[in-house]
């Protein structure tokens, strides 16, 4: 099965660290990865730039509509992702648990599926 770990982060956060704090998260977050890799569990994983420069588009009656980020009221953006191949939920839970992002984070855990599932 397959399991997205969504790192879901406070929006102003990495703005709190100095670079080089933000390098040495971002190196064990590389690690985890790697780890991750050599056990044949992962299929990908990125890091998202902050959402400042994000834009979001919808379309509705034939017009496609493009709005800046981030709004106002939004506190949490993602941050990043992991695509694992697991067994059960269960072992992506408690890859989550591990991941270092847990420490200053939430990692949500969420199996890919049909959107009518």
């Amino acid at each position: 099965m397959t399991y997205m770990l969504l790192i879901v982060e406070p929006t102003e956060q990495r703005s709190t660290r100095t670079e080089a704090e933000g390098r040495v998260l971002y190196e064990r977050m590389l690690r985890f990865g790697e780890g991750l890799r050599e056990q044949g569990l992962l299929v990908a994983t990125e890091s998202l730039k902050s959402q400042h420069d994000a834009v979001r588009v919808s379309r509705a009656g034939g017009k496609t509509r493009v709005v800046d980020g981030p709004f106002a009221e939004v506190k949490e953006m993602i941050g990043g992702f992991f695509l694992l191949n697991c067994q059960t939920r269960e072992e992506a839970v408690a890859i989550a648990a591990e991941c270092p992002a847990a420490e200053w984070c939430t990692v949500e855990v969420r199996q890919l599926a049909p959107c009518y599932e």
